[in-house]
């Protein structure tokens, strides 16, 4: 054979090989100056063709569902994100403009890493000043993020002078292994779409209601999927939760906008307990009047209200109020003001979660109104993956829910508060309950000027006899939700309805509970009492209060 031949071939194979040529790079990540110990470290395969952006568990197959891959395709710099959702469901979105539009502050400043000659450059993302550290030694461009793709092998990464990510070590291989990884099919989305794939996917969504109307009618029936009553003022549907565990967190998120009401109106989202021989659920079925009676003395029967030793009342998630006619009457004009056009409410509710866990429950929404358009809600529950332990009861035992959620079925209002004794209820624990808490909302309603929406009254609450808590519950922030308001009336003072403070509640919010320490209950016999200064009727404007009350604890 010629030995030119020969010495050609031999120069464009050794050629070959040489472009064909992968790094490892692996980055060891540090926080003012302590090295991380508990997150993977990343690793970057690079060559002149692409590079991956991986970590130590991704290159082993043993990454927890979600995680992503980043490659950069060179020279083009197209960043390609892979995000694995689950097994069997992969997805990859294009971006190809990001990397190009990098903006960097290049420096003198050089240093070694890991023998090799390297420049600093500088730039800024979201506030936060990065330093990244290159080399053109290896005529290779990438990095362990996306920063820096176009100036060479990134090999040090600092943000803020605090947060380090530098090379550990540099090594030629032979084969990735990426395609025993990107094996599977995979779906391509947009941008955006990938990003809210991804996001869902690292939690649990229990889809409760979709769109459903809550209003004022003869003709709102139940179905299969969904039952309704009180004249379709309350929907409720079952719902099947998963084991939930203790480093997990749950929200309830509800969206509502008006459909032909223009007023604000308490609402509610809630489960029936149906650990008792009678539940909430009897009375929805066969009529108020079958559940537990509460008598204060004053002539009148409030039924369903307090917990008994055969009966649980429905138990509260969130409450809520809307808006003055949200979306539905925005075409109300006011200079200046762009109406929301929906009202999201969301509540972190994970003290509830040992009575959820497992369990299969009817879940509701009620909004209390009389108008045939009424509303639209749409209700998720959501459950997180989470680190935080700030609730760590295993008990929930709900004592009392005076908000009448089959007002428009004959639920009395909650106007037991005018006689001394207020709500009192009797309970039996069968075993002793440390950290005793009680998870208390309340809300004043009723009249004018002198109605107790309107004028703030203390709250007092009595655990066997004695005091243990009491406070004025008052919203001063309603103004701040003036846009979410459109059918809110103003006045000749220069405020309108949706301003003015309230017993605890505006128009468009959540209600926040209180958190009522209680101690350590032995197990036996027990009292709790609400105690509220209702104010008296003006003629036929009277006052009531919505409270709710659920004993938190370990046994």
């Amino acid at each position: 054979m010629d030995t030119r031949i020969v010495f050609n071939f031999m120069a464009v194979f050794m050629y070959c090989l040489f472009s064909a040529q992968t790094y490892e790079i692996q980055y060891t990540s540090s926080y003012n100056g302590k090295v991380s110990t508990d997150q993977p470290s990343t690793i970057v395969w690079v060559n002149e063709q692409e590079n991956f952006i991986v970590n130590s568990t991704i290159k082993e197959q043993k990454s927890n569902y979600p995680y992503e891959i980043t490659k950069v395709e060179k020279p083009s710099n197209t960043i390609v994100s892979y995000a694995f959702l689950k097994p069997g469901s992969i997805i990859s979105a294009s971006d190809p403009d990001s990397v190009g539009k990098q903006d960097f502050e290049l420096t003198n400043e050089t240093k070694k890493i890991l023998g090799y000659n390297c420049k600093k450059a500088v730039t800024k993302v979201n506030s936060n000043t990065i330093e990244v550290w290159y080399t053109n030694d290896l005529k290779l461009k990438g990095g362990p993020s996306v920063l820096g793709q176009n100036l060479g092998l990134v090999l040090e990464v600092e943000r803020n002078k605090n947060s380090l990510t530098t090379a550990s070590s540099i090594k030629k291989i032979r084969n990735t292994g990426i395609e025993n990884i990107l094996k599977e099919n995979i779906r391509t989305t947009d941008q955006l779409g990938y990003k809210d794939l991804l996001w869902k996917s690292r939690f649990t969504t229990l889809n409760v209601f979709d769109n459903e109307t809550i209003n004022f009618s003869d003709a709102s029936k139940s179905d299969d999927q969904i039952k309704r009553y009180a004249n379709g003022t309350i929907i409720l549907k079952k719902i099947k939760f998963p084991a939930i565990t203790e480093g997990e967190n749950i929200f309830v998120e509800l969206k509502q906008q008006s459909n032909g009401d223009a007023y604000d109106r308490t609402g509610t989202v809630f489960f029936i307990p149906q650990d008792k021989e009678k539940s909430f659920f009897d009375g929805l079925e066969k009529g108020i009047k079958t559940l537990p009676a509460y008598d204060n003395g004053n002539g009148k029967q409030y039924y369903g209200v307090t917990a008994t030793g055969n009966y649980s009342p429905a138990t509260e998630m969130m409450r809520f109020f809307t808006a003055f006619g949200i979306q539905k009457f925005n075409h109300i004009q006011l200079k200046g003001k762009n109406w929301q056009t929906i009202s999201p409410y969301r509540q972190d509710i994970t003290e509830l979660k040992p009575a959820l866990s497992g369990k299969e429950l009817w879940v509701g929404v009620f909004i209390g109104n009389y108008d045939k358009g009424g509303h639209t809600v749409s209700l998720d529950i959501t459950i997180h993956k989470s680190d935080q332990t700030v609730n760590k009861n295993n008990t929930v035992i709900p004592l009392f829910n005076t908000l009448n959620i089959m007002e428009m079925a004959g639920q009395d209002y909650a106007t037991m508060f005018s006689q001394d004794q207020g709500l009192l209820v009797n309970f039996t624990l069968d075993k002793d309950l440390k950290n005793a808490q009680l998870r208390y909302t309340t809300t004043g309603h009723g009249g004018w000027e002198n109605g107790d929406e309107f004028v703030p009254k203390a709250n007092s609450i009595f655990v066997d006899g004695n005091p243990v808590f009491s406070f004025v519950p008052w919203r001063t922030d309603c103004g701040s939700y003036r846009l979410y308001n459109p059918a809110s009336g103003n006045f000749q003072d220069g405020l309108s309805s949706s301003d003015l403070s309230r017993s605890n509640w505006c128009p468009g919010t959540v209600t926040n509970p209180n958190f009522i320490p209680l101690g350590n209950l032995k197990a036996g016999k027990h009292t709790i009492q609400v105690k509220i200064p209702q104010g008296p009727t003006e003629g036929t404007s009277f006052s009531s209060w919505n409270v709710s009350g659920i004993l938190l604890g370990v046994q």
